[in-house]
């Protein structure tokens, strides 16, 4: 299919590809549902604040998929109550079964980040992870996020792809892709099928369409203050974890997914927290936020 252009195009491609990858996106992204992900979860959000992460009453968030950022929030006690919205009701409909497994209360909401059908000034938190790469008119979301924050409400989103970050991280891939063959030999696994982790074929076409933006930290910065939030904030997340992580992700992917071992998945698990702790420590706060692969922001509606 040729790339949408028109912002409605964009929406109508974004909803269909994350409606079908729903049912499978939890196992694509080893997505943890204990304490290892609630942590991960608290230590993005408390980077991005740039700070110990404060109570929170009511936090909405954008682009929720299959409730990661807020489920784990909510199981946290870091916020009272969630409202989680998507564009697609396919990952609604995933992120109600999670909370429904988790005996957690949500309520969620089929929007669309560009026209919020909540009242002004309702939420003390805006999140989301992930999904500002996919808002056709940023602008436009960035204002309804400053319309449905109480004063002295924060904004916070994190796994945003940086521009430079994401073309450092096209070496590793190109790596992996070189020696896929051979490792596959080496695990004796057969060859993928376009489609196998993310609802088939005809799915699978439509990944490339979906991601409409790659920032660098001013674009970020520029959009959120001309929406009027100050203490605005753009940081870096992630180096050696992301060259580690997609170096494994994209070998991972020439495999059909029975085939991989699971002392293999669990070696690229423990090798991309291990490698975490290692940007955070050393990296991170220390290197430009640019050449970090996720950037990370955090804002505040004045009082």
């Amino acid at each position: 299919m040729a790339a949408p252009k028109t912002a409605e195009e964009i929406r109508d491609v974004n909803t269909r590809y994350h409606t079908g990858a729903a049912s499978c996106y939890d196992a694509k992204w080893g997505i943890d549902w204990g304490i290892v992900g609630r942590e991960q979860v608290l230590t993005k959000i408390e980077k991005a604040h740039g700070g110990p992460l404060p109570h929170f009453g009511r936090s909405l968030e954008v682009g929720a998929g299959t409730g990661y950022f807020s489920l784990h929030m909510l199981m946290a006690g870091a916020v009272d109550e969630v409202v989680c919205t998507d564009i697609s009701v396919g990952m609604i409909e995933a992120l109600r079964a999670n909370a429904d497994r988790l005996d957690l209360e949500v309520t969620t909401e089929i929007c669309d980040a560009e026209a919020l059908p909540f009242e002004d000034q309702s939420f003390d938190l805006v999140l989301g992870h992930a999904v500002l790469h996919h808002i056709p008119d940023l602008s436009q979301a960035f204002d309804e996020f400053f319309r449905v924050l109480r004063p002295n409400g924060v904004v916070v989103f994190a796994g945003e792809p940086s521009r430079n970050g994401d073309r450092l991280a096209q070496l590793p891939k190109r790596a992996a892709t070189t020696v896929a063959p051979a490792w596959r030999a080496a695990l004796r696994a057969a060859p993928s099928k376009a489609g196998d982790s993310d609802g088939g074929a005809c799915n699978h076409e439509l990944e490339q369409h979906v991601d409409v933006h790659a920032f660098v930290p001013s674009d970020l910065e520029e959009i959120a203050s001309d929406a009027g939030f100050e203490d605005v904030h753009v940081r870096g997340e992630e180096l050696l974890a992301n060259w580690f992580g997609w170096t494994n992700r994209a070998l991972e992917a020439t495999a059909a997914p029975e085939d991989v071992p699971q002392l293999w998945r669990q070696y690229a698990f423990r090798g991309y927290l291990a490698l975490q702790k290692v940007d955070r420590s050393l990296l991170e706060g220390r290197l430009p936020a640019t050449i970090f692969y996720n950037l990370l922001l955090s804002a505040r509606r004045p009082s």
